[in-house]
């Protein structure tokens, strides 16, 4: 069994760890990291400033709304 008394005390060994920690360097980013978040947000604000829904800017979405709204309606137009 070792001996209690041989081994440095629990505050002892957390300062050494945390000294250990403390002389590593600081985690740099890779390069061009900013300026590709930078990018992403640009990129995502721009897709928000779309003057039409996504759904209308599809053709086929538009007509089939179209053709909806025309025969949805009393007939009026086709008379």
């Amino acid at each position: 069994m070792t001996d209690p008394a041989s081994r440095p005390i629990a505050d002892d060994e957390w300062e050494n760890l945390l000294r250990q920690w403390r002389t590593q360097p600081a985690a740099q980013p890779r390069p061009f990291f900013y300026s590709r978040v930078r990018a992403r947000l640009v990129a995502e604000a721009a897709a928000e400033r779309q003057l039409l829904p996504a759904w209308l800017r599809w053709p086929s979405y538009a007509v089939m709304l179209g053709l909806l709204l025309l025969l949805s309606g009393d007939g009026a137009l086709l008379r």
